[in-house]
């Protein structure tokens, strides 16, 4: 029998195989690594006219997060806090935001997840949140 690695787990990276969210409301683009329960990174395309809101900066990060800690399908999630979020600046149309997003602690159901978005070089967001896990 062959044994198969972490590294070589498959996962799909699109974000609408995991959430039940769907164009507008489905923010990121596309999922780049996956280790559930640890860490995950993804793609935003800014697109469109003018800015992008800097509050859904947080909703992108609360969607890579929502990815990570969901292990089982139709198990549902709840952002319960959102703990000093930092903005330091806008995306405009035509960015390409890298998210990250890290478990830092779990109790039970509930999930510490510190993210972060950058643009380039430049960093737009640090924010953590606390998640809920479960079927609601």
């Amino acid at each position: 029998m062959q044994s198969v690695s972490a590294e070589a787990t498959l996962f799909n990276p699109d974000p609408a195989s995991y959430l039940p969210h769907r164009y507008p409301f489905l923010l990121l683009d596309r999922i780049l690594s996956l280790e559930c329960g640890v860490q995950a990174t993804a793609l935003k395309n800014v697109t469109g006219q003018g800015c992008f809101p800097q509050v859904l900066l947080v909703e992108c990060v609360a969607q890579l997060a929502g990815i990570m800690t969901i292990s089982e399908e139709g198990e549902g999630g709840f952002l319960a806090a959102i703990d000093g979020a930092e903005f330091f600046g806008t995306p405009q149309a035509g960015d390409v935001l890298t998210i990250s997003a890290t478990v830092v602690k779990s109790f039970g159901r509930l999930f510490m997840v510190k993210g972060e978005i950058v643009c380039g070089e430049r960093a737009l967001l640090t924010v953590q949140l606390t998640l809920g896990v479960g079927r609601l």
